[in-house]
């Protein structure tokens, strides 16, 4: 097959073994088949980098990064069974992680205020449950209310949430709520068992019906073929609204965990990922979340290429290490990215 750097991708002209995509315009879509998601991976890898450059700079600066900042308000004792997570407290044994309690307020908002400081915009809060308890709601919506008034984005990660949950914390103005979906539904279950999918879409469903705006990703080098990369990403694209923000993490192997053993990833793999993500959902931020303290500065800059524009900031996520702020921003120096 030839391969033209530019042709027009649409379902009526798409067929299942075409690998020569380019979108018209990155239009909106809703309706991404398994076939198309594949020959998208499927395609030369520069055409693929070159395609998703393309469309990020129709809707995003290249030269601007979004900085977020995460802090666990709330570490270990989750009785979920995710694999890769060094949280759950079917692991501890073997993690060696205790648990923590949530938090005081107060804590949270000085702490949200130094990564202000430090360059961050947005500030992501995470818990280590199932689901909150309604007698924490008080607690959360204070943090939000606090983090909000430092003039930053807010955002939270809690788990499972119920309909009046969901709505204390829009009426407290969260700005965003992650919950990712991890991988695709044929996967899951090789992951998690004590959730469904089902689950995280209704969560998903729950938000974004109360006004917050959706951050949803996956984790990527969990053993994963593939087609289940292009899963993932076709569960997000094919949402009602694409997420407003599009974690792309690669698995950190935490010694104790399931997946302490797992062959590592292509580093070519995760970039087509971030790429197909960019070309599939063309305004969400795709952020580059876990794993950045293992990828060489010319990986991130290939992924940035590739339409990341956002990036998880500070010296520590939940509970994984990631990249000195200096160093970041060093590397931005030598790329000219602004932080925006």
């Amino acid at each position: 097959m030839t391969v033209s750097p530019v042709t027009s991708l649409t379902p009526e002209s798409q067929t299942a073994d075409d690998t020569t995509f380019a979108l018209e315009g990155a239009a909106t879509r809703h309706d991404w088949s398994r076939s198309e998601v594949t020959a998208l991976f499927d395609r030369p890898f520069m055409d693929l980098v070159f395609e998703a450059s393309r469309v990020h700079r129709l809707y995003h600066d290249p030269n601007k990064v979004q900085l977020s900042q995460l802090i666990s308000i709330k570490t270990g004792g989750c009785a979920e069974d995710c694999g890769y997570c060094s949280q759950s407290s079917k692991y501890k044994n073997g993690t060696g992680l205790d648990a923590t309690k949530l938090m005081e307020v107060q804590r949270v908002v000085d702490a949200a205020k130094q990564a202000k400081e430090g360059g961050a915009s947005r500030y992501c809060m995470g818990a280590a449950w199932t689901s909150p308890k309604d007698r924490d709601m008080d607690s959360l919506t204070a943090m939000v209310e606090g983090v909000k008034a430092l003039g930053m984005e807010t955002c939270m990660t809690l788990g499972m949430l119920s309909p009046s949950q969901t709505k204390k914390l829009a009426d407290a103005g969260l700005d965003y709520y992650n919950h990712n979906v991890d991988t695709s539904e044929e996967f899951y279950s090789e992951i998690i068992t004590t959730r469904s999918y089902q689950d995280r879409l209704d969560t998903l469903a729950l938000v974004r019906a109360e006004g917050i705006n959706v951050c949803s990703g996956g984790i990527v080098g969990m053993g994963e073929k593939q087609s289940d990369r292009a899963g993932m990403l076709q569960t997000l694209a094919n949402l009602p609204e694409h997420p407003d923000s599009v974690p792309i993490n690669m698995l950190v192997a935490v010694p104790g965990t399931p997946l302490e053993n797992v062959e590592a990833l292509d580093p070519f793999d995760f970039v087509r990922t971030v790429a197909v993500a960019r070309i599939m959902m063309p305004k969400a931020e795709v952020r580059l979340s876990a794993g950045r303290q293992a990828m060489s500065e010319e990986l991130q800059a290939l992924c940035f290429l590739a339409g990341a524009s956002s990036i998880f900031y500070g010296e520590q996520l939940l509970t994984t290490p990631n990249p000195e702020n200096n160093k970041d921003l060093a590397l931005f120096e030598k790329l000219g990215l602004q932080p925006a």
